[in-house]
């Protein structure tokens, strides 16, 4: 599927809880160490909560000990935009999904130097994690091979 493919709608916007809602529509932040998948360590890819496009996978996941999940990388570049965001007195860069243009967080420069010095940290709610086990059943059997080596889904290092 192509970026124009992902879109949000009517439907999947009804469909959103008031924090994803929140966060997605209204560039809200949810509260560190109490969201979902800060501490997933499952192999599996994120997607966006919205339109289900893919965004993150766990082998680019690490612990960034800010209480929200982070990851090295997108997926795929094409997945994510970046704006400028002032809104706390500072610049920062904002991260939206490419397809439905939902809200998911911000991009750091202090991520791990060997995997690229990037922390996309991002907001759980802005995302649904689904299981590599479940990849082909929930329609994203193009990632199932991502898992196929033996993978530390914590560090995205060949074990």
């Amino acid at each position: 599927m192509t970026t124009t493919e992902y879109r949000k709608t009517a439907e999947s916007l009804a469909s959103l809880s008031a924090m994803q809602r929140h966060v997605t529509q209204e560039d809200g932040t949810e509260p560190a160490f109490r969201n979902e998948y800060w501490d997933n360590h499952e192999p599996g890819i994120y997607v966006d909560v919205v339109s289900g496009q893919p965004l993150f996978s766990s082998l680019d996941k690490y612990d960034s000990r800010t209480g929200w999940p982070s990851f090295t990388a997108p997926i795929d570049p094409a997945a994510v935009t970046t704006k400028t965001d002032r809104k706390l007195f500072m610049a920062r860069t904002e991260v939206r999904s490419s397809g439905a243009d939902s809200h998911l967080g911000h991009v750091f420069g202090d991520g791990p130097k060997a995997r690229g010095g990037k922390r996309y940290c991002m907001n759980s709610a802005a995302l649904r994690f689904v299981p590599a086990a479940q990849l082909a059943e929930q329609g994203y059997g193009q990632f199932a091979a991502l898992f196929e080596t033996d993978h530390d889904a914590t560090t995205g290092d060949i074990a």
